[in-house]
């Protein structure tokens, strides 16, 4: 059971990338929030890793954080989330995000995932409601208490300028947006982390 690689990174694309270890290639699916935390290709990577296995396949999926894969894990234990749908999930929303949704019984929120309707919403929040609170208490007691109007209105701008949510999202905490902010401002502030990386 693989669950961590240190190598050099080969190749990255959107969902994919590929890690050399000892002369060995190997390939694991991400999501965008850790694509977006990637080196560029050559450089040392190191990601936390889970090993998918059922009878007809082996799938290695790979984390920028151990909370990522946590969060990833407690999402294919729940009946109706497969790999593919939680791994969109965690594309679509950071893991933040994901426990603050189910803290705030958010269920619209996540049913923004595509994959995720309204009743797979629901048992979401039903069954990590209590498991991610216990986890992950800080975020779960945020809830909605953030300013999520403004963040929601610097995503939407930094996705129509071409930036996936949650690379958006992220350049957004790091920019330690606050309440009293206009939009425009906190656009820049994210743009300014963006150029960092």
């Amino acid at each position: 059971m693989i669950s961590y690689l240190t190598g050099r990174l080969l190749s990255k694309e959107p969902g994919r990338c590929v890690i050399d270890v000892g002369g060995v290639g190997y390939g694991l699916n991400i999501s965008l929030g850790s694509l977006g935390e990637l080196p560029e290709p050559g450089e040392t990577v190191s990601l936390n890793v889970h090993t998918y296995v059922r009878e007809d396949q082996l799938v290695l999926y790979g984390f920028a954080t151990a909370k990522e894969r946590t969060i990833f894990q407690k999402l294919i234990g729940i009946s109706g989330v497969g790999p593919k749908i939680a791994l969109a999930m965690l594309s679509g929303l950071t893991p933040e995000d994901i426990v603050e949704a189910v803290a705030a019984r958010d269920g619209a929120r996540l049913a923004t995932i595509p994959g995720i309707g309204k009743k797979t919403a629901d048992r979401l929040i039903v069954e990590l409601g209590d498991q991610l609170s216990r986890e992950f208490p800080s975020h779960a007691a945020e809830g909605t208490a953030k300013p999520r109007g403004l963040i929601d209105d610097a995503v939407s701008a930094l996705q129509n300028l071409g930036y996936p949510r949650s690379v958006a999202e992220n350049a957004l905490k790091r920019a330690q947006i606050s309440a009293t902010m206009k939009v425009e401002e906190a656009i820049r502030m994210a743009l300014r982390e963006l150029c960092k990386a």
